[in-house]
């Protein structure tokens, strides 16, 4: 559950963590433990002294807590298994920007790592809703900087602990067991390495990279910048994306690296590039991962139970998981529904095309583990990223996919476009009418607004995204988003699957230029937003 804090409104965080904590059961808050990090952002640390104090006087047993509030999302869900703990409460406004008068976020994560599901937040949600009143130790101090125990007496309760550990061991010890660090450190430091630049955007990733990809694996320390967690991540936005990560695109092609990769804010999500800033689109990032999945020891213990992708990510794992025989999921936007896969043994990977991709290694998705995934591809194959990815394609064919996010949208004009678009869809004579752009037609074969029933509890999840499906597969999604905390932002996503040989290394924008023109056309997102262009293309 991630809610964005409004600062300026009296104890609105006290009353959140309050919330939070009253979904455990007092009976077993005793010997619970909770696992507690951030990714740095401002008022993380006055945060996590307010968890402490609330913990303490709710009964709370025992918390662990990244050194000087830093674990990343990935991280906590690792120790979150590790330990066995209750859950987790993650400070994070993920890929959104810090500072002062940035964005903030308070996420639970639940015992098996993964977020809360919505029988949880919607039960914290209602505890908010009449909370009249929130315990709290007000005096009560831990400091964040030295890894240690600290052992404090509550009234009425038994001892209250708080261990303060190092941030990157235990994932570093899971990460060990997963790749093969071997073939990992020939690959970055031996004889024939390659040159590697890894951008940490001022989030999480920074301490993770500089102690696992430097230290352990011998990359040289000039390989990973801005490697330092910032409360304003430097002034910049840690999304890994074309637009903001655009000064390790630049570098990258300047043709002395390799391979590159950008992380965001809290760690979970990852951009991999190759050589002259060669991009890997996130879809094809994670088709490509579960093509060569068997280069990854973990998998060759683990088999591949299934893999899934989110309904906006393109075909691109379909057309691995076809060739492969293996079980394919299409679920909505969120990672809480691959974990229900995982947990029930059905899911090894899965991602998203909103530069996520993870296993059931941990409950999260997991930028680290993805570029070291492509690491273990390129130290199998021996081959280039260009080289890997133009070899998938000529394979399995290529989904030409694109994402225009028009970010900060009104949001009354933003709920307007979505009404008015999914009216004009649902009229009967929707189905089967034609569109063209250029020298292109497309028949309409499938209107709908994406709906999910979970195969394992049965739930279902409505209203995830309005699909138009053409007659030869190409789809147009439009999804509004509000993760931010300024406006909405509209999300729209183009897919189109091409296997002629002639034309698969063709520019995706030139490709997809037609199907781009046809949904301006069909939704009016101009005239209704008065937007003349995205703020963001991926």
């Amino acid at each position: 559950m991630c809610s964005p804090l409004n600062r300026q409104n009296q104890h609105y965080a006290e009353n959140f963590i309050q919330s939070i904590i009253s979904v455990i059961e007092p009976a077993e808050r005793q010997a619970a433990t909770l696992v507690v990090g951030g990714d740095g952002r401002f008022f993380m640390k006055d945060a996590i002294q307010l968890i402490v104090q609330i913990a303490a006087a709710n009964g709370i047993g025992h918390l662990v807590i990244g050194q000087n509030g830093i674990m990343s999302t990935p991280a906590v869900s690792c120790v979150i298994r590790k330990i066995k703990a209750v859950g987790g409460i993650i400070l994070t406004a993920s890929h959104n920007p810090g500072g002062p008068s940035g964005d903030f976020g308070i996420k639970y994560n639940i015992s098996s790592g993964g977020p809360a599901p919505e029988g949880i937040t919607n039960k914290i949600f209602e505890i908010s809703k009449s909370l009249k009143e929130y315990h709290i130790c007000p005096e009560m101090k831990v400091d964040l900087s030295k890894i240690s125990k600290q052992t404090f007496e509550v009234d009425t309760f038994k001892p209250f602990t708080v261990e303060i550990v190092d941030s990157v061991e235990a994932y570093a010890e899971m990460l060990r067991g997963i790749f093969d660090f071997a073939a990992l450190k020939e690959l970055l430091s031996g004889t024939n390495h390659i040159n590697i630049r890894l951008d940490a955007m001022h989030g999480v990733v920074g301490p993770y990279v500089k102690k696992i990809v430097c230290e352990e694996l011998g990359s040289p320390a000039n390989s990973a910048v801005n490697c330092v967690p910032q409360e304003d991540f430097g002034g910049h936005h840690p999304d890994p994306n074309l637009t903001y990560a655009a000064d390790l695109v630049n570098t990258m092609k300047g043709g002395e690296y390799d391979f590159g990769a950008a992380f965001d804010g809290d760690g979970d999500r990852n951009m991999v590039l190759g050589k002259h800033g060669f991009f890997v689109n996130p879809s094809d990032s994670v088709a490509v991962i579960a093509a060569n999945i068997t280069s990854i020891p973990y998998f060759q213990k683990t088999g591949v139970k299934g893999l899934a992708r989110s309904m906006p990510t393109s075909g691109a794992l379909d057309n691995v998981a076809k060739a492969l025989q293996m079980q394919l999921y299409e679920t909505p936007t969120g990672w809480k529904f691959f974990g229900n896969l995982m947990d029930a043994g059905k899911l090894s990977l899965c991602g998203e095309e909103s530069f996520g991709t993870g296993s059931d290694h941990i409950r999260e998705k997991d930028g680290l583990w993805a570029v070291l995934a492509w690491l273990s591809i390129l130290a199998s194959r021996k081959q280039s990223v260009e080289e890997i990815m133009k070899d998938h394609w000529h394979k399995f064919g290529r989904n030409f996919f694109t994402r225009y996010d028009y970010e900060e949208v009104d949001s009354d004009a933003a709920n307007n476009l979505i009404k008015d678009l999914e009216m004009a869809m649902f009229d009967p004579a929707f189905v089967g009418k034609k569109f063209s752009s250029g020298d292109k037609t497309y028949e309409v074969a499938v209107a709908d607004n994406f709906a999910y029933t979970d195969p394992v509890d049965g739930s279902v999840s409505k209203n995830q995204g309005l699909r138009i499906i053409f007659s030869d597969g190409s789809r147009i999604i439009f999804r509004l988003s509000g993760t931010g905390s300024a406006g909405a932002t509209i999300r729209l996503y183009i897919d189109s699957y091409e296997k002629d040989p002639q034309k698969i290394y063709q520019d995706p924008q030139v490709i997809l230029a037609p199907l781009v023109d046809i949904a301006l056309k069909v939704s009016r997102l101009q005239e209704t937003t008065g937007r003349s262009g995205p703020t963001v293309i991926t």
